[in-house]
């Protein structure tokens, strides 16, 4: 596959806006630092999840076989809207919009999807995105092409179907790739190469070159930020276990005085 796009990386835009946020964050010192205090500034941590989200089905998505073309984070219009991923292979064309709610419990009934009780405009959404991809690419390569929408949930906690998602697919990071390998084949080797060249040009998603910033040099940044967050929670995490050892031998001392 060829075209500029190809090298963006997985959250690539949603990278760039989590460093942007960050950018004037005080660095933490002395006791913050000893104790992981969180270095992410507190506008710049949903965007951050959902960096962390798009890597991990990058992740699955790479254990594909090479009948399939995958490309991240591609630019849409003048608006600031992106595809976090998009995969053509034998089982078709696919817009994979990725939602990273780890740990939480996801409800699906027909055009509703709630986590942990909350009503998310996710299925909606995603079916857009697949339906403006569709006319996109149809336009650029003169033949109809149609696109399939799903979401993906990044370590749901659980996920309970009520009755099947109207408008895109729900599918967890886990259940992805055997999700599109056992899609029905609809494009040969040859056609799905074209059409992923085709995804891979800027001026099919209305720009004239590709954004400016160096896939690199974001990658290299996010992940010492990714790196320095990590750090943070597993010292938290000492803390606290050192603060329940203590509770406990505590506690035991207090009743073997009694």
């Amino acid at each position: 596959m060829t075209g500029p796009l190809r090298a963006r990386v997985a959250g690539q835009a949603v990278m760039a806006e989590t460093l942007r946020l960050q950018a004037g964050t005080p660095r933490r010192r002395g006791l913050a630092r000893l104790f992981g205090a969180n270095p992410l500034a507190p506008e710049a941590r949903s965007w951050y999840a959902g960096a962390v989200g798009e890597m991990r089905v990058a992740r699955a998505l790479a254990k594909l076989g090479p009948e399939w073309h995958v490309l991240h984070s591609i630019p849409v219009g003048t608006r600031g809207s992106d595809i976090d991923h998009l995969v053509v292979g034998p089982g078709g064309v696919f817009t994979l919009n990725t939602k990273n709610h780890a740990g939480k419990d996801v409800w699906v009934a027909g055009s509703v999807l709630m986590v942990n009780g909350q009503h998310e405009k996710y299925l909606r959404n995603s079916a857009h995105e697949a339906k403006r991809a569709a006319a996109l690419l149809t336009r650029a390569v003169g033949r109809e092409v149609p696109v399939r929408a799903a979401v993906v949930l990044v370590a749901p906690r659980r996920v309970t179907i009520r009755r099947f998602a109207e408008g895109a697919a729900v599918v967890t990071d886990s259940q992805l790739r055997r999700w599109l390998t056992k899609q029905a084949k609809l494009l040969n080797a040859g056609d799905a190469a074209r059409l992923a060249a085709v995804a891979a040009e800027p001026s099919t998603w209305g720009h004239q070159q590709a954004p400016s910033e160096d896939p690199s040099a974001t990658r290299m940044s996010f992940g010492a930020l990714h790196t320095a967050v990590m750090r943070a929670q597993g010292r938290r995490l000492v803390w606290a276990g050192a603060a329940a050892v203590t509770l406990f031998g505590s506690a035991a001392g207090s009743i073997l005085l009694r």
